[in-house]
Parts: structure tokens; C-alpha cells; sequence
């Protein structure tokens, strides 16, 4: 028989508790509910942003990207690409440059991220669920067109559809060109490059508001880039793992020379900074709840003074100092697991409810979710646990110590 747990739950449903003892009580579960049930509904709202941030860029983003270590460009041999393409599991390997240019339509313009590609790019199908208007093509006919991101085509009013118009493509020159009499100083010291406007595709606004895609020799001829690159973007097959292509890759490459980034890797900054986020949140409210602990604190120090009489007795009967101490710690235990099952209950169908019915919205249209996002994991849930036990643990101890030291002589 549990003496100590069975003493501390009559106390607890006591009828004869003290009318104000039992309103801190009741205000303490009430506190650690919600402060249990607002950490878990957060932390979940933060899994979700982190999972939305992860699939809007790995939409546009390779699976497996190669940088230079150093500087902005490394020479695209044919030898490596061929030592890349023979790892198993690798599918495709797009060539890339990447680099700002100015475009311009009609009468609009504004500074672009250029982004040529090699013609396999679109065997990565990663554009194909994100066009909106046009032909997700890049040449046709020996006519190179433009794929570009929605916010390009508000900022250019360009239409798709006019064939009569075409998108000119300007970046300057290495130095300024002195043959003739040129009027235009945009083309004296600009080189510039006309593009048929083809498809355009919305998918995140970072790349909505500034890629244009251009076939790779258009890029290259525009840049002088010749056999540089900026970029080797990978895709897998379906069957492998990526992080063991990725693992085979940096074995066989350089870390001297080139960076092999996986689709996280790509975006380590955002997604360590949605990670801080999360930890600062998590302190937060742990400090909330250890605000609200104090309630516990409070009823339990009363507790023990309402109750000298009884603990006397337990004494008087033969029980221990560490007896008495367990009875209000688990006093103390039985308040918050109530509180804190309540919140979590609570957490769970609120979360169940976003994620079913969208109830809260993120207050704007997007391409892939209109309503927060929210994702349980257990990993929130255990640290939470481990939070309440600790903040109860420190809140019931100072009263146990107490009713611990009472004295039997004083109260018989």
C-alpha cells in the first residue's frame, strides 16, 4: 500500500480543505493547463512553419547541389561530370549559372536573378507543379524562351502570350565597348540579349519575385562564363537514399574544392534560425509555467499549515520525515498531471482541429498553404513533460520540507 500517495489524493478531494486553499488549487491546474497547452500548440505551429519552409524551397531547390568552396565559379570539366554521374543513384546532373542581370519589357525593368540551366533540367520536373501560365519549355524551334516567377511577370507586365514582344536580358560588360558611334550608352557599356517570354510558375516569393530560367548557352554567352559554373544541381533516383548519394559524392570530390549540399544544407541559415526561434519559445513559456507553478507553491504551503494537526498525528503514529515530505510532493504532482493532461488534451484536439479544418489563417494567399501550418511531434511532448516535472518539483518541495519539520509536541 502507497501510504503517502493515498493520503496526498484525499487531501486533495477533500471536502473539508479550506474554501480558499482549494481556489488556489483550482487556479493552479487551471495555469498549468494553459500554460502546457499554449507550449504545445506553439512548439506544433513552428513544426509546421519549419516543414513549410522545407517543402516550399525543395520545390525549387535540388536535391543535391555542388558549390565552389571558394569564389563564385569552378570549371564544369567533363571528367567530373562524369565521375558524378557514375555515383550510383545519381539520375540527373543539371549544369548551372547563376549570376544578377537587368530585364527588361517594353518600358519596365528591374534587376533579376538570371539562372541558366542545361537542357535535362527539366527531366527534374520540379517546375512542373508550380506553372501557371504558359509552356514549361525552354527551347523550341531553336527559340529560347524564358521561364520566369510570377512576381517577374507582375513587375514586367509581361505576357506569355504576345509573341510579338520579346525580353531583353542585360548585364554589363567586362569592358566598354569603343567600336563606332553608339548613341545608347546601355549598349556601350551593357551586353544585352533578347529572350521569348515562355512559362511562369508560382511557388515562394523569394523565387517568384526574381528568377528567370534561361537555357544554359544563353546564360553562358551573356556571362562570358565559357565552361564555368556556378552550380551542379543533382537529382536521385527514386529508390536510393539521398544522404548516402550525398555521402558517396563528398568522398569522391574535393572538400578543398567543392561544398556538396543536400536540400537542407541549402537553406542551413533559415531553417537554424526557425530552430533558435523554437528554443526561445520553448524557454518562454517554460518560464510562464514556472510563473504559474507559484500557485502550486502557495496552496501547498497552506496546505501543510492547515494540516499540522494531521501530520502530528502521522508522526505520533510512527511515520517518517521522508513520509510526510512524499505526501506533499505528490500533492504537488497530483495538481500539475491534472493541469498538465488537461492542457495537453487540449493541445492535441486544437492542433487535430488546424490541421483538419484550417481554422486559423495565415492572413494571405500562398502557393502551398493558406492556414497555419501545425505538426505535433513527441519530441515537444516529452520536453514539455520533462519542464512540468522539474517546475513541480521545485515548487512542491520548499512546503514539503516544511510540513516535514513539524513538531509533533506543539499540535497534540
Amino acid at each position: 500500500m502507497n501510504v503517502p500517495f493515498l493520503v496526498a489524493r484525499r487531501y486533495f478531494r477533500s471536502k473539508n480543505k479550506k474554501n480558499f486553499i482549494q481556489i488556489i488549487s483550482n487556479i493552479s491546474m487551471i495555469g498549468v493547463a494553459v500554460g502546457t497547452m499554449a507550449l504545445i500548440i506553439v512548439l506544433s505551429v513552428f513544426n509546421g512553419l519549419e516543414d513549410l519552409i522545407k517543402e516550399s524551397k525543395s520545390t525549387f531547390d535540388p536535391e543535391i547541389k555542388i558549390v565552389p568552396v571558394r569564389g563564385k565559379t569552378f570549371l564544369a570539366t567533363d571528367s567530373l561530370l562524369k565521375v558524378i554521374q557514375q555515383v550510383k543513384g545519381v539520375d540527373v546532373v543539371t549544369q548551372v549559372i547563376e549570376d544578377n542581370a537587368m530585364a527588361r519589357y517594353q518600358d519596365a525593368q528591374m534587376i533579376v536573378k538570371l539562372k541558366g540551366v542545361s537542357d535535362n533540367f527539366l527531366q527534374q520536373q520540379r517546375l512542373s507543379q508550380a506553372l501557371i501560365h504558359g509552356n514549361l519549355e525552354l527551347k523550341k524551334d531553336d527559340i529560347n524562351y524564358a521561364i520566369m516567377g510570377q512576381g517577374v511577370q507582375y513587375t514586367l507586365s509581361i505576357a506569355p502570350s504576345n509573341e510579338f514582344y520579346a525580353m531583353q536580358l542585360l548585364t554589363p560588360r567586362q569592358t566598354a565597348s569603343s567600336s563606332g558611334f553608339n548613341p545608347d550608352p546601355m549598349n556601350r557599356y551593357f551586353k544585352q540579349k533578347n529572350i521569348m517570354p515562355g512559362g511562369v510558375f508560382a511557388n515562394e516569393k523569394e523565387y517568384d519575385a526574381s528568377y528567370v530560367i534561361v537555357p544554359l548557352q544563353f546564360a553562358q554567352q551573356l556571362f562570358d562564363y565559357g565552361e564555368e559554373r556556378t552550380a551542379l544541381e543533382i537529382k536521385t533516383n527514386n529508390d536510393v537514399s539521398v544522404n548516402r548519394v550525398e555521402s558517396q559524392l563528398e568522398d569522391l570530390l574535393s572538400s578543398e574544392d567543392y561544398q556538396v549540399l543536400n536540400s537542407d544544407e541549402q537553406h542551413a541559415s533559415l531553417l537554424r534560425a526557425v530552430k533558435w526561434e523554437k528554443l526561445f519559445v520553448y524557454v518562454t513559456f517554460s518560464f510562464i509555467l514556472a510563473i504559474a507553478s507559484f500557485n502550486i507553491f502557495f496552496s501547498l504551503s497552506m496546505l501543510a499549515i492547515d494540516k499540522r494537526k494531521d501530520i502530528a498525528m502521522l508522526f505520533a503514529m510512527g511515520a517518517q520525515q521522508r513520509t510526510v515530505k512524499s505526501i506533499f510532493l505528490l500533492e504537488g504532482v497530483i495538481i500539475a498531471l491534472l493541469g498538465a493532461g488537461s492542457g495537453l488534451l487540449g493541445a492535441v484536439i486544437i492542433c487535430w482541429a488546424q490541421q483538419t479544418f484550417g481554422i486559423v489563417s495565415m492572413g494571405m494567399q500562398t502557393a502551398i498553404v493558406d492556414a497555419y501550418p501545425v505538426k505535433m511531434e513527441l519530441s515537444d511532448f516529452l520536453f514539455t513533460a520533462l519542464s512540468i516535472s522539474l517546475i513541480t518539483f521545485l515548487a512542491s518541495y520548499r512546503p514539503a520540507l516544511i510540513a516535514s519539520r513539524t513538531d509533533v509536541k506543539d499540535f497534540l
